[in-house]
Protein backbone atom coordinates (compact mmCIF):
# COMPACT_ATOMS: atom_id res chain seq x y z
CA UNK A 1 0.00 0.00 0.00
CA UNK A 2 1.34 3.39 -0.98
CA UNK A 3 1.58 5.77 1.98
CA UNK A 4 1.41 9.46 1.06
CA UNK A 5 3.97 11.83 2.47
CA UNK A 6 2.83 14.54 4.86
CA UNK A 7 3.17 18.15 3.68
CA UNK A 8 5.87 19.92 5.67
CA UNK A 9 8.49 22.60 5.14
CA UNK A 10 11.05 20.26 6.64
CA UNK A 11 13.19 18.20 4.30
CA UNK A 12 11.85 14.70 3.71
CA UNK A 13 13.93 11.85 2.31
CA UNK A 14 11.45 9.87 0.22
CA UNK A 15 14.00 9.61 -2.57
CA UNK A 16 16.49 7.88 -0.26
CA UNK A 17 14.11 5.33 1.27
CA UNK A 18 15.08 2.35 -0.96
CA UNK A 19 18.78 2.68 -0.07
CA UNK A 20 18.56 4.35 3.35
CA UNK A 21 19.58 1.20 5.22
CA UNK A 22 22.79 1.19 3.18
CA UNK A 23 23.45 4.93 3.42
CA UNK A 24 22.96 5.38 7.16
CA UNK A 25 25.95 3.24 8.24
CA UNK A 26 28.15 5.15 5.80
CA UNK A 27 26.97 8.50 7.19
CA UNK A 28 27.84 7.21 10.67
CA UNK A 29 31.32 6.15 9.50
CA UNK A 30 30.45 2.47 10.00
CA UNK A 31 29.93 3.03 13.72
CA UNK A 32 26.16 2.77 13.62
CA UNK A 33 25.99 -0.05 16.18
CA UNK A 34 28.10 1.88 18.70
CA UNK A 35 26.11 5.06 18.09
CA UNK A 36 22.74 3.34 18.49
CA UNK A 37 23.88 1.53 21.63
CA UNK A 38 24.67 4.91 23.25
CA UNK A 39 21.28 6.21 22.19
CA UNK A 40 19.60 3.10 23.60
CA UNK A 41 21.47 3.42 26.91
CA UNK A 42 20.43 7.06 27.19
CA UNK A 43 16.80 6.15 26.49
CA UNK A 44 16.96 3.19 28.92
CA UNK A 45 13.60 1.73 27.82
CA UNK A 46 11.63 -0.17 30.45
CA UNK A 47 9.39 -3.11 29.45
CA UNK A 48 6.10 -1.20 29.92
CA UNK A 49 7.24 2.10 28.39
CA UNK A 50 5.42 3.85 25.56
CA UNK A 51 7.98 5.56 23.33
CA UNK A 52 7.81 7.91 20.35
CA UNK A 53 10.59 8.20 17.74
CA UNK A 54 10.56 11.47 15.77
CA UNK A 55 11.92 11.14 12.24
CA UNK A 56 12.26 7.37 12.44
CA UNK A 57 13.40 6.76 8.85
CA UNK A 58 13.15 3.07 8.01
CA UNK A 59 12.73 2.12 11.66
CA UNK A 60 16.10 0.53 12.49
CA UNK A 61 16.34 2.15 15.91
CA UNK A 62 12.65 1.53 16.64
CA UNK A 63 13.18 -2.18 16.07
CA UNK A 64 16.15 -2.15 18.43
CA UNK A 65 14.13 -0.43 21.14
CA UNK A 66 11.21 -2.79 20.54
CA UNK A 67 13.37 -5.72 21.65
CA UNK A 68 13.41 -4.21 25.15
CA UNK A 69 9.65 -3.66 25.41
CA UNK A 70 6.99 -6.10 26.58
CA UNK A 71 3.70 -5.72 24.70
CA UNK A 72 1.91 -7.75 27.38
CA UNK A 73 2.76 -4.96 29.83
CA UNK A 74 1.70 -2.27 27.37
CA UNK A 75 5.19 -1.51 26.09
CA UNK A 76 5.31 -0.09 22.57
CA UNK A 77 7.26 2.23 20.29
CA UNK A 78 5.76 4.38 17.54
CA UNK A 79 7.98 5.80 14.84
CA UNK A 80 6.81 8.79 12.83
CA UNK A 81 8.22 10.32 9.67
CA UNK A 82 6.76 12.75 7.17
CA UNK A 83 8.21 10.71 4.29
CA UNK A 84 5.62 8.16 3.26
CA UNK A 85 8.15 5.92 1.53
CA UNK A 86 10.23 5.74 4.70
CA UNK A 87 7.15 4.59 6.61
CA UNK A 88 6.36 2.00 3.91
CA UNK A 89 9.83 0.49 4.26
CA UNK A 90 9.68 0.66 8.05
CA UNK A 91 6.34 -1.16 8.19
CA UNK A 92 7.39 -3.79 5.66
CA UNK A 93 10.75 -4.51 7.26
CA UNK A 94 10.24 -3.87 10.96
CA UNK A 95 6.58 -3.39 11.81
CA UNK A 96 5.12 -5.48 14.65
CA UNK A 97 2.04 -5.03 16.85
CA UNK A 98 4.16 -3.15 19.41
CA UNK A 99 6.54 -1.48 16.91
CA UNK A 100 4.33 0.76 14.81
CA UNK A 101 5.01 3.37 12.14
CA UNK A 102 2.89 6.34 11.07
CA UNK A 103 3.30 9.03 8.41
CA UNK A 104 3.16 12.22 10.44
CA UNK A 105 4.91 15.58 10.74
CA UNK A 106 6.73 16.14 14.02
CA UNK A 107 5.38 19.67 14.26
CA UNK A 108 1.78 18.40 14.29
CA UNK A 109 1.55 15.16 16.23
CA UNK A 110 -1.73 13.29 16.14
CA UNK A 111 -1.43 12.00 19.72
CA UNK A 112 -3.17 12.97 22.92
CA UNK A 113 -1.47 14.95 25.67
CA UNK A 114 0.71 12.90 28.01
CA UNK A 115 0.69 9.80 25.79
CA UNK A 116 4.35 8.74 26.03
CA UNK A 117 6.94 7.91 28.66
CA UNK A 118 9.82 8.93 26.38
CA UNK A 119 10.47 10.71 23.10
CA UNK A 120 13.63 10.04 21.09
CA UNK A 121 15.01 11.56 17.91
CA UNK A 122 18.15 10.75 15.94
CA UNK A 123 19.50 12.98 13.15
CA UNK A 124 16.14 14.59 12.46
CA UNK A 125 16.37 18.17 13.67
CA UNK A 126 18.97 19.31 11.15
CA UNK A 127 16.37 18.66 8.44
CA UNK A 128 13.77 21.16 9.70
CA UNK A 129 13.80 24.98 9.87
CA UNK A 130 13.98 26.88 13.12
CA UNK A 131 10.27 27.51 13.57
CA UNK A 132 9.48 23.83 13.01
CA UNK A 133 12.24 22.79 15.41
CA UNK A 134 10.47 24.97 17.96
CA UNK A 135 7.02 23.62 17.15
CA UNK A 136 8.21 20.00 17.17
CA UNK A 137 9.80 20.38 20.61
CA UNK A 138 6.59 21.95 21.90
CA UNK A 139 4.69 18.97 20.53
CA UNK A 140 7.16 16.54 22.11
CA UNK A 141 6.63 18.32 25.43
CA UNK A 142 2.84 18.10 25.03
CA UNK A 143 2.71 14.37 24.33
CA UNK A 144 5.19 13.43 27.08
CA UNK A 145 3.98 12.44 30.52
CA UNK A 146 5.30 14.57 33.41
CA UNK A 147 8.77 13.31 34.24
CA UNK A 148 9.08 11.87 30.73
CA UNK A 149 12.42 11.76 28.99
CA UNK A 150 13.50 13.46 25.75
CA UNK A 151 16.61 12.09 24.03
CA UNK A 152 18.00 13.87 20.97
CA UNK A 153 21.11 13.05 18.96
CA UNK A 154 21.82 15.53 16.19
CA UNK A 155 24.24 17.93 14.60
CA UNK A 156 25.40 20.57 17.06
CA UNK A 157 28.39 22.87 17.54
CA UNK A 158 31.43 21.09 16.02
CA UNK A 159 34.01 19.92 18.54
CA UNK A 160 36.84 19.01 16.15
CA UNK A 161 38.32 20.40 12.94
CA UNK A 162 37.00 17.38 11.04
CA UNK A 163 33.56 17.90 12.56
CA UNK A 164 33.61 21.57 11.55
CA UNK A 165 34.63 20.64 8.01
CA UNK A 166 31.88 18.01 7.69
CA UNK A 167 29.27 20.36 9.18
CA UNK A 168 30.01 23.39 7.03
CA UNK A 169 30.52 21.42 3.81
CA UNK A 170 27.21 19.61 4.43
CA UNK A 171 25.42 22.88 5.07
CA UNK A 172 26.52 24.36 1.72
CA UNK A 173 26.68 21.21 -0.41
CA UNK A 174 23.13 20.18 0.50
CA UNK A 175 21.95 23.82 0.60
CA UNK A 176 20.43 23.29 4.05
CA UNK A 177 20.30 26.40 6.23
CA UNK A 178 18.70 24.11 8.83
CA UNK A 179 22.15 22.55 9.34
CA UNK A 180 23.55 26.04 9.90
CA UNK A 181 21.02 26.55 12.69
CA UNK A 182 22.08 23.35 14.41
CA UNK A 183 25.80 24.02 14.26
CA UNK A 184 25.22 27.46 15.78
CA UNK A 185 24.01 25.53 18.82
CA UNK A 186 20.29 26.37 18.93
CA UNK A 187 18.92 23.04 20.16
CA UNK A 188 19.54 23.27 23.94
CA UNK A 189 17.88 26.66 24.25
CA UNK A 190 14.93 25.55 22.11
CA UNK A 191 14.38 22.60 24.44
CA UNK A 192 14.35 24.92 27.44
CA UNK A 193 11.95 27.32 25.72
CA UNK A 194 9.60 24.39 25.04
CA UNK A 195 9.45 23.72 28.78
CA UNK A 196 12.11 21.03 29.27
CA UNK A 197 14.77 21.11 31.95
CA UNK A 198 18.24 22.26 30.80
CA UNK A 199 19.56 19.34 28.72
CA UNK A 200 22.62 17.31 29.64
CA UNK A 201 25.28 16.45 27.06
CA UNK A 202 25.82 12.70 27.29
CA UNK A 203 28.17 12.04 24.38
CA UNK A 204 29.64 13.48 21.19
CA UNK A 205 30.30 11.68 17.92
CA UNK A 206 32.49 12.37 14.91
CA UNK A 207 33.09 15.92 16.07
CA UNK A 208 29.68 17.19 15.02
CA UNK A 209 26.88 15.06 16.59
CA UNK A 210 25.84 15.60 20.21
CA UNK A 211 23.63 13.35 22.32
CA UNK A 212 21.31 15.31 24.65
CA UNK A 213 19.06 14.16 27.47
CA UNK A 214 16.39 16.18 29.23
CA UNK A 215 13.06 15.66 30.97
CA UNK A 216 9.64 17.22 31.25
CA UNK A 217 9.24 18.59 34.78
CA UNK A 218 6.85 16.80 37.12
Amino acid sequence: MTIPSIPTRGRTLDYAAPIYDLLEPLCLLNKQAEYELSLLQALNPQPADTILDLGCGTGVFCALVGQHLDPELGGSITGIDAAGKMIEHARNKRGTPHCRFEAMAAEQLDFADRSFDSVVSSLFYHHVPLDLKTRSLQEAFRVLKPGGKLIIADMHKPTTLLGALISHVSRWFFMQPQIGENIRGVLPELMIQAGFLPPQTLAQYFGYITLFSTTKPL
